[in-house]
C-alpha cells in the first residue's frame, strides 16, 4: 500500500512538472511581457543561488554534467539493445517450442539452471526499470532547467529594444564605414601600445581593479560587466567567475570560443584559443547570465564591456572582437554593389588595418592547430560541421528563423548603438 501510494505520488509529480514545462514554454512563445517579467524577477534567483553554489568549484561543473549525461544516454541505449536481444531470443524460443527462460541455452529442462537464468533476467529487469525511471526523471530535470535558464530567454525583449528604442533599419553604407574606421583606428593604435614578449606575442600581466587591487582576467571581466550594469540595469548583479574548459581542444575543433551552461549557470571559455579572444568571450558568456541569450547581443555586450575598459589589453581585445564582422560586411557591400561602394569610399575612405592587427586577430595559433589536429580522435571538419548543425537547429527551434546567420547581427547593433550615442549627444 505504501509503495503503491509512493508510485502514484511520483507519477502525479512527474506529470505536474511536464505540465509546468509545457505551460512555461507556451507562455514564453506567446508573451514577450511574460519573458521580460521572468528575466527581471525570477531568472536572477537562479544566478544568485545556483550560480553561487556551482561557482564554489574551480572546474566547470557543466562540462562534467554533459559527460555524465552522455554516459547515461549510452547506458540507456545499451540496455535497450540487451532487452531487444532478450526479446528476440524469447521469441525464437517460443517459435521452437522451448521454454523462454531456457531459450538462451540448449533448451534442456535443468530446473537449477532455469532458476538461475530466470533470477538473472528478473534481477536485470528490476535494475533496468529503476535505471529507466531515473533516466526519465533526469530528462525531465534537464527539460525544466533548460526551459528556466535558456528557452524562455529567447522570447524576451532584445537589448536594443530595452535601451536603444525602435530600429528603423535604415543605415547608409557611410554609417558602416564610419564605425569600421573607428574600430580599425583603435585597433591600429592599441596594437602598438599593448605589452608583448620578445617574439611579439601578446602578454597579459593582470589588470588594476577600481579599488587599485590587481585582478586576474576572470575577475576583471566580472568587474567590467558590473560596471556596464550601471548604465544598463539588467546587466547589474552577481557574476560568477568564468571557468576554463578542460575539453578546450574539442571546443577549438567546433570553432567555439566559449559556452554558457544553462544547467550549471556557468560562463565557460576555451583557454586554448589566442589570448586576445579571452576578454570579450568571458564578458560574452557572462552576458548570458543576465538573460541575454542571443549570440549577437552577447557579442555586442562583450565588446561594449571591453571597449569601455581603462585597461589597454581589454580595450584592444574588445575592438578586435568586432573587427572581422565589420570587415566582412564591408566586403559584402563591395561585392553586392561596387559602384555604390566606390562612391561611399570616395567620400569616407576606409582605414587600412595594420598587418600586426590581422596577425593578432586569430582564433587559434598555427602551432596549437597542429597539436590539436595531431591528436584529435575525430577529424576537425566533421566536428565543426556537426557543431554547426547543432547550433543552427537549436537557434531555429527557439524561434531564430535564420539560424547561425544571427551571429552577424552584431554589426547592426554597433550601428544602432553609435547612432543612439550621437543622437543622445545632439550630434
Amino acid at each position: 500500500m505504501g509503495r503503491s501510494c509512493f508510485l502514484r505520488r511520483s507519477r502525479i509529480i512527474y506529470l505536474g512538472i511536464v505540465v509546468l514545462v509545457v505551460v512555461l514554454n507556451t507562455a514564453a512563445w506567446n508573451s514577450t511581457a511574460f519573458s521580460d517579467w521572468y528575466i527581471t524577477y525570477i531568472f536572477p534567483i537562479w544566478v544568485n543561488v545556483y550560480g553561487r553554489v556551482t561557482g564554489l568549484f574551480s572546474f566547470s561543473m557543466g562540462e562534467w554534467l554533459i559527460v555524465a549525461g552522455l554516459v547515461l544516454a549510452v547506458l540507456a541505449l545499451a540496455f535497450a539493445i540487451v532487452w531487444g536481444c532478450i526479446g528476440l531470443a524469447m521469441l525464437f524460443g517460443a517459435i521452437k517450442g522451448v521454454d523462454p527462460v531456457m531459450a538462451f541455452g540448449d533448451g534442456r529442462p535443468d530446473m537449477e539452471e532455469k532458476r538461475e537464468r530466470g533470477g538473472i533476467i528478473v534481477g536485470f529487469g528490476r535494475f533496468s526499470r529503476r535505471f529507466y525511471c531515473f533516466f526519465l526523471w533526469m530528462l525531465l530535470a534537464v527539460s525544466l532547467i533548460m526551459t528556466l535558464n535558456c528557452f524562455i530567454l529567447y522570447h524576451a525583449s532584445t537589448f536594443s529594444e530595452h535601451y536603444f528604442g525602435t530600429d528603423d533599419g535604415e543605415y547608409a553604407l557611410e554609417d558602416l564605414i564610419k564605425v569600421y574606421n573607428m574600430v580599425a583606428e583603435q585597433c591600429n593604435s592599441l596594437a602598438g601600445e599593448i605589452l608583448r614578449d620578445e617574439d611579439g606575442m601578446v602578454m597579459y600581466t593582470g589588470s588594476l581593479g577600481k579599488d587599485g587591487t590587481l585582478l586576474d582576467m576572470e575577475d576583471k571581466a566580472r568587474e567590467l560587466m558590473r560596471q556596464l550594469g550601471q548604465t544598463y540595469p539588467q546587466l547589474d548583479g552577481y557574476y560568477p567567475r568564468p571557468k576554463a574548459l578542460v575539453w578546450s581542444d574539442f571546443m577549438c575543433q567546433q570553432h567555439m570560443q566559449g559556452y554558457y551552461f544553462p544547467f550549471s549557470m556557468e560562463a565557460n571559455y576555451n583557454d586554448v584559443m589566442h589570448i586576445l579572444n579571452f576578454p570579450a568571450t568571458m564578458c560574452h558568456e557572462l552576458a548570458h547570465l543576465r538573460g541575454y541569450i542571443y549570440e549577437d547581443e552577447a557579442n555586442f555586450i562583450g565588446y561594449l564591456a571591453c571597449a569601455e575598459s581603462e585597461d589597454i589589453f581589454f580595450r584592444y581585445a574588445g575592438y578586435l572582437s568586432v573587427l572581422t564582422y565589420l570587415n566582412n560586411d564591408l566586403y559584402k557591400a563591395w561585392k553586392e554593389d561596387r559602384a555604390a561602394y566606390e562612391k561611399a569610399a570616395a567620400a569616407i575612405p576606409p582605414v587600412t588595418v595594420d598587418v600586426q592587427v590581422w596577425e593578432d586577430n586569430v582564433f587559434v595559433t598555427e602551432d596549437e592547430w597542429e597539436r590539436i589536429n595531431g591528436k584529435a580522435l575525430i577529424d576537425t571538419e566533421i566536428v565543426d560541421a556537426a557543431a554547426d548543425v547543432f547550433i543552427d537547429t537549436n537557434l531555429k527551434v527557439n524561434g531564430i528563423a535564420d539560424g547561425k546567420i544571427s551571429y552577424s547581427r552584431v554589426v547592426r547593433l554597433l550601428l544602432q548603438y553609435y547612432r543612439h550615442q550621437n543622437d543622445s549627444s545632439g550630434q
